[in-house]
């Protein structure tokens, strides 16, 4: 995948700062639940910005056309580590078609980013076959910004990203999963932009549990590397970084309920070139090329995320 785009701002002085707000793979989990009956309560997140159905792979008939759709809050919008909400809250929700392998999908989210759009739209189209005992997700999404009040020297931060995924259980209660994600211009930056992540889940066993609630325990790790950016943005990559998330998801019939910590080391410095956190202080250390003003944000720091939601298949 973020989760999930990047976010531009053209500070005086000529200092060019880039704001990245996630890529495909997206700690904001749960997969959609089935309305009647409990399944694993929460994908392993590795998969699309927030509200997207895309994280988990799903079954399907054969040859009917199926639906899924969610909705819900967060009281934080965390994508791969980063606030895409100014740490407040968000809603979101997201509907998706499959025929056989083949689905298309999209989501509307509320945001909170420099350049100040409406709302957040992805558009998904991918198929998941299954090799053997791996459930595969090959697929594209566009990410659109509509509205962008401050759209920056780039005139806007749309872009597309390609996307691969693999699931496979080990034994009834242990799952795992791995990524990969590209985009060849992330955020309209003229950067390109690469992510690697893996993670695990644990489903708790039914028998421990009431009747009609799932409980799952999820955890994973990626990492973010790009490209130089177009000479206007300043030239120069985005700072590589590492995120990790852990959590549990709780499912009753069509609700779900997950608690997550997410965090990064990147440094507050850092933080505020690969943001450009709007309400960022100064007081950090002075780089000359990317940070001239020590500039410093708490976007992407250790954040505590609660996270409800109604899906149906």
């Amino acid at each position: 995948m973020r989760q999930r785009g990047v976010a531009t701002v053209q500070r005086a002085g000529g200092a060019s700062i880039a704001a990245l707000i996630g890529l495909w793979l997206a700690p904001m989990t749960g997969g959609l639940a089935h309305a009647e009956t409990p399944s694993p309560a929460g994908a392993i997140g590795l998969g699309n910005r927030g509200w997207s159905a895309a994280d988990t792979n799903h079954a399907t008939s054969g040859n009917e056309v199926e639906f899924s759709a969610r909705a819900g809050f967060a009281s934080d919008y965390i994508y791969r580590g980063t606030t895409l909400s100014d740490h407040g809250p968000a809603a979101g929700a997201a509907f998706e078609t499959r025929f056989g392998a083949l689905y298309a999908g999209t989501t509307v989210a509320t945001i909170n980013l420099p350049t100040q759009p409406a709302a957040e739209f992805t558009f998904a189209t991918g198929i998941r076959p299954k090799i053997a005992t791996i459930n595969l997700d090959f697929g594209v999404t566009y990410f659109a910004y509509p509205g962008e009040r401050l759209p920056g020297e780039t005139n806007g931060i749309n872009y597309s990203e390609a996307v691969i995924r693999g699931d496979r259980s080990i034994g009834e209660n242990v799952r795992v999963a791995g990524g990969y994600a590209y985009s060849p211009n992330v955020s309209n930056t003229g950067a390109w932009s690469q992510y690697v992540a893996a993670g695990v889940g644990y489903d708790v066993p039914g028998r421990l549990l009431p009747q009609n609630l799932a409980a799952s325990f999820t955890t994973a790790a990626g990492y973010s590397w790009f490209g130089d950016q177009a000479l206007q943005l300043g030239g120069f990559p985005l700072p590589a970084y590492l995120n990790w998330q852990i959590g549990v998801t709780f499912t009753h019939k069509a609700f779900n309920l997950d608690l997550r910590y997410y965090d990064t080391n990147l440094s507050k410095e850092n933080c505020f070139v690969f943001t450009g956190d709007p309400n960022a202080r100064p007081g950090g250390r002075v780089n000359l090329v990317t940070n001239p003003d020590g500039l410093v944000s708490n976007w992407c720091g250790a954040t505590f995320v609660a996270k409800a939601w109604f899906a149906f298949n």
